[in-house]
């Protein structure tokens, strides 16, 4: 079910960030912010466990901000 909002806020995103590069920078930064805060509450279990529980926040993060940046670069390559 997380992995299923996870790809829904990505594909909102890319297209936001096709439409209106600028306004979907303020959404991108919140979302990686939670995910980020997640990281670091899952981070605080002692050892193996914090890596763990932190890997799936780290990686969410990090393809939210792939697909804000991949919007935004598509925009850029449109002849119009």
């Amino acid at each position: 079910m997380a992995i299923l909002g996870i790809v829904a806020v990505c594909v909102v995103l890319a297209v936001l960030a096709f439409f209106v590069p600028r306004l979907s920078r303020h959404p991108q930064r919140g979302t990686q912010r939670t995910l980020s805060a997640g990281s670091r509450a899952g981070g605080k279990a002692p050892g193996v466990l914090g890596r763990a529980f932190s890997k799936p926040f780290r990686s969410s993060s990090k393809a939210v901000g792939r697909s804000g940046s991949a919007g935004r670069r598509a925009r850029g390559h449109m002849p119009f």
